[in-house]
């Protein structure tokens, strides 16, 4: 079973190549806008990052702090737990928790 799909002519074709085209150059500037977005997002992120980080490279251009003695103190930690266990002893029939079955 054929389907007939007849030729088109020669002005269809060019039309579709001119159609073809400047879907090409749509697509292109669309992506160019894109890209163009996300370098300005990165920029901004990069300067707030830079921004926040100002103090931090200010005081490590000025070397150690103050208190700073250039001492180590070394040490070591046990760490120690504690368990407590809880014997529980018999209760006998007369306990106030129990009671009787009459």
């Amino acid at each position: 079973m054929r389907s007939h799909i007849p030729e088109s002519g020669p002005l269809a074709k060019l039309f579709s190549v001119i159609l073809g085209a400047a879907l090409l150059v749509v697509g292109f500037m669309f992506s160019l806008v894109v890209l163009a977005i996300a370098v300005v997002v990165g920029l901004v992120v990069w300067g707030w990052f830079w921004w926040r980080t100002r103090r931090l490279r200010q005081a490590r251009r000025a070397g150690p702090a103050p208190s700073d003695t250039g001492q180590v103190i070394d040490g070591e930690a046990v760490v120690v737990e504690e368990r407590i266990t809880r014997v529980i002893s018999s209760r006998s029939s007369a306990s106030p928790d129990r009671h009787s079955p009459d």
